[in-house]
This record gives structure tokens, C-alpha cells and sequence, in this order.
């Protein structure tokens, strides 16, 4: 009995060796150790032997059990370390497909934008989102009480100045980076500020709380309103394509004299009238002028000896044009089934 006993233990032993698998070992150890294992049937034939055998075999097949309880224990251990392991792969798994992201198609078109104006000697600028009343509309010629801040819905910060007025802002466009720009910088400059802006506004297809402006500036001597087309004009054909054409019509914004409005030419029905245009041909863009002097002496620059143009558009809306996008709200909305399709 004693040579079964050690027989099982070499077995054992030997095919322990050769398990590598979690499963395969916990039956291993049913089949040896278990209630109905070839030990304990080693062990009925107890029975038929002396005292002094049955001492003596006793104590074997106690100690040959508790080594392969030890044996089994650690290589359980071993296995449970290495399923564990940093970096351990089972190279043996089919692969997992990998999802791609995908970048946001306002990100696209900025990156767009910003390589081109980077390839004009432009800057691209950024400034703070939280932004002071001074930044937002005082140094962009729209004081206290003007009505041209009723154009304007706001989100105001709950935090006061001595005069006991509201003076911070979620700012409404990315204009007030101008006034930082030219006093950090000063003239010569050229630069353009793409960025985040918000507004109360109530939403639907064509009007979102958040949004995205690009904001173009350059101050030198002797601009006038063509350098300003000149470059609406490049970046409209860069965006649109080669035939495309501008127009500027006069209309007011406080931080420019004189202002415009830019318009292109629609890029889908070249002119000659559609939905997307509202059968006018053109499609409404930009907004622009020359630097008003009052803004030039925000940033500190004399407007006697440079002048200076100004643009800016929404990026949702040239988005939207670009991809036949029909409710702004999507942008925001965090749905794959959109975002996917870029």
C-alpha cells in the first residue's frame, strides 16, 4: 500500500508540472484529494492491515497529502500571478476590435482655418473664457447702458466691483482678445482668435448657448477696406472652392467704423438661388470692419499712425454650411450617431 500511496505522489507530482490551466488543476486536485479521490480508495484498504501497518501507512498518506496540497496551493498561486500581471496577455484570445474616434467636425474645420491664416504669418491666439466687463465691452466701444449691449444676451458672473455692477462675464464673442492681443503685442500684428463664447439665449435649429467664433485682426499702416476683402477673399475660395466671390454691405457693430457684412456667394447653387441661400444666392459669413480708434487706444495703439481691420464669424455656421448640417444643436449634443460621420 505504501508503494500506491508513493506511486500517486510521483503521478501526481508529474502531471502537475504539465497543467498551465486554472480549470484543468482544480480537477486535478478533486481526482487525487477529494472525498471520492484515488487516495482516499487507497486508504479503504486500511482495513485488512495490522495496527503497526495501519500507523505506519496512516502517517505516509497523511504527509504525501499535505505535500500535494502545498504543491496544488502554489500552483494555483503561480497562475493566479501571472493571469494578474501587468501587461500579461493570453496570446492565445481572439483579437477585440478597437473603436476609432473621431474628431469633432467644429475641430476640423478650426484646424482648417488655422492652418491657413498660420500660413499668412498670422497668430493664433487664445484668451480667458471667463472674461471682465472692461475686455468684453468697455474696450470694445460699448459702455455701460449703450443699446448695442441689448444685441448681446449674457451670462453674468455673480461677483461685484466697488461700485457695487456686475464685472464678470461668460464672454459673448471672442472679440475682447483683440484688446489683449494689441496691448500685449502692439502693432504690426496679425492674428486670429478661434474660441469658445456663450450667451442666454433661448435654443433651437439656428441659436445654441455655446458656441464657437474665429475672430481675425491685423493693425499695421495705411489698411484699408481692401486688404480687409483680400483676405475674406482667400479664405472664403480655401473654404469653398476658387469660384467663390465676396461682397460687403454696410452694417453696424460698435467696435468697427466703418462696418460690414461679407457675404459669399452660395457654394451650392453657384449664385443662382436655392434653399440654402433662401434663393438670394449669397450666404451671410462674416462680420467686419476697420478698427474703430477708441478700440485702437484700448490696446494702447495710436490711431493717428495705424489702422487696422477686424472679421469674425460663428464656426458652427460655417460648419454647418460645409456639411449641410441643419440644427446647431447637434454639436453639442454628445450623440455618436452624428459625431460618427466625420
Amino acid at each position: 500500500m505504501k508503494d500506491e500511496i508513493l506511486k500517486l505522489k510521483a503521478e501526481t507530482l508529474k502531471e502537475l508540472e504539465r497543467t498551465k490551466d486554472p480549470e484543468a488543476l482544480r480537477d486535478l486536485e478533486i481526482k487525487v484529494l477529494g472525498r471520492k479521490g484515488r487516495l482516499t480508495e487507497i486508504l479503504r484498504g486500511l482495513s485488512g492491515l495490522s495496527e503497526e501497518e495501519k500507523r505506519d501507512v496512516g502517517k505516509l498518506a497523511n504527509e504525501v497529502k499535505l505535500e500535494l496540497a502545498a504543491k496544488l496551493k502554489e500552483a494555483k498561486n503561480h497562475l493566479l500571478k501571472f493571469s494578474r500581471a501587468e501587461g500579461a496577455v493570453d496570446v492565445t484570445l481572439p483579437g477585440e476590435k478597437l473603436l476609432r474616434g473621431h474628431i469633432h467636425p467644429i475641430t476640423k474645420v478650426q484646424n482648417e482655418i488655422e492652418d491657413f491664416f498660420s500660413s499668412l504669418g498670422f497668430m493664433v491666439l487664445d484668451g480667458p473664457e471667463l472674461e471682465s466687463d472692461f475686455f468684453n465691452f468697455e474696450a470694445l466701444n460699448i459702455p455701460r447702458h449703450h443699446p448695442a449691449r441689448d444685441m448681446q444676451d449674457t451670462f453674468y458672473i455673480d461677483h461685484k466691483n466697488g461700485e457695487g455692477e456686475y464685472d464678470l462675464v461668460m464672454r459673448t464673442h471672442t472679440s475682447p482678445v483683440q484688446v489683449r492681443a494689441m496691448r500685449k503685442y502692439g502693432a504690426p500684428l496679425r492674428s486670429i482668435m478661434p474660441g469658445k463664447c456663450f450667451r442666454s439665449e433661448a435654443t433651437d435649429v439656428r441659436h445654441e448657448h455655446t458656441f464657437y467664433q474665429v475672430e481675425g485682426l491685423m493693425i499695421d499702416q495705411n489698411i484699408n477696406l481692401s486688404h480687409l476683402k483680400g483676405i475674406l477673399e482667400a479664405l472664403a475660395r480655401h473654404l469653398y472652392g476658387p469660384e467663390t466671390k465676396v461682397r460687403l454691405r454696410p452694417k453696424f457693430y460698435p467696435f468697427v467704423e466703418p462696418g460690414v457684412n461679407g457675404e459669399v456667394s452660395c457654394f451650392v447653387c453657384h449664385g443662382q438661388g436655392c434653399r440654402l441661400c433662401k434663393s438670394t444666392g449669397w450666404l451671410e459669413i462674416f462680420g467686419a470692419g476697420l478698427v474703430h480708434p477708441n478700440v485702437l487706444r484700448a490696446g494702447r495703439i495710436d490711431p493717428e499712425k495705424y489702422q487696422g481691420f477686424a472679421f469674425g464669424f460663428g464656426l458652427n455656421r460655417l460648419v454647418m454650411l460645409k456639411y449641410g448640417i441643419e440644427d446647431i444643436r447637434l454639436f453639442n449634443s454628445g450623440d455618436l450617431r452624428f459625431l460618427e460621420q466625420f
